[in-house]
């Protein structure tokens, strides 16, 4: 039976560890930032450090975490001054002035606990595990033991990457369903062994209890790593005033050095 592990979002502080950046303009306390994140970019860059962002400008930040696409429709409706998606936003978007900018680009991990089964698996056999047709890990080189799949909601940037770029579109199998992308992790560290799932890399890489799996031999960071998501920053037209000094914050030097520490890349 399929479960759906429904788990709200009450995350309620910091954002980027994007410390000693460089000096931006300062803003007045007063203006505020209201600001929509994806859950992924949240976890991705531990974001327990949002005060360093206002001690340096200023600014105070309304912070809402959730879903990408649910952060787009707060920009697009006007209850959000700037948002972070994990997936490049749509057309329809784009004709209600909405306007993406990239800022980094972060391997999509597969991942399993610390003592899984297997290290490596080939694309197909990953699209074939997601897709229902690989059951039991000795199918693809381990023990006889059941696979167990963790999956971001459908709703969720991680969800609708994995299912383009792994699965070509088609539908994706699931054991036990998350509401929040990043739950997978708490999910894969307390479930049992036979446990698969994918997130950010950058997300996964401070939860030392979960493994990488290779896929066709290489590791998310290599040169042929074949599954990538751009993180964006989404505003309503060209970005000004304080947001366009929070898009710079992200853009300093030292945003760029904390995305190349969690493993991921730094988009100018």
């Amino acid at each position: 039976m399929k479960k759906a592990m429904r788990i709200s979002s009450l995350i309620a502080a910091g954002l980027l560890v994007l410390w000693a950046i460089v000096p931006l303009t300062m803003a007045t306390a007063d203006q505020g930032l209201r600001y929509s994140c994806s859950a992924q970019v949240y976890e991705a860059f531990e974001n327990s450090r949002l005060d360093d962002f206002t001690k340096e400008t200023g600014i105070p930040i309304d912070l809402f975490v959730a879903a990408s696409n649910s952060c787009v429709y707060r920009v697009m409706q006007d209850m959000t001054d700037v948002a972070s998606s994990t997936r490049a936003i749509y057309k329809r978007h784009k004709d209600h002035g909405l306007l993406e900018i990239p800022f980094c680009k972060d391997p999509l991990a597969v991942i399993t606990h610390k003592s899984g089964v297997v290290d490596n698996l080939t694309r197909l056999e990953l699209r074939q595990i997601f897709s229902g047709g690989i059951t039991n890990w000795q199918q693809v080189g381990g023990p006889d033991l059941p696979i167990i799949l963790v999956v971001p909601g459908d709703r969720t940037g991680a969800h609708k990457n994995f299912r383009r770029q792994v699965m070509k579109h088609k539908e994706i199998q699931y054991d036990y369903l998350t509401y929040e992308s990043t739950r997978v992790l708490e999910a894969i560290e307390e479930l049992p062994l036979g446990a698969i799932s994918f997130i950010s890399r950058g997300a996964q890489i401070i939860h030392p209890n979960i493994k990488v799996l290779g896929i066709d031999g290489e590791k998310p960071g290599d040169k042929n790593y074949p599954y990538y998501q751009i993180f964006y920053l989404v505003s309503k037209g060209e970005p000004t005033g304080a947001v366009k000094i929070f898009v710079d914050f992200i853009k300093s030097q030292k945003g760029r050095s904390i995305i190349l520490e969690r493993g991921m890349l730094p988009i100018d």
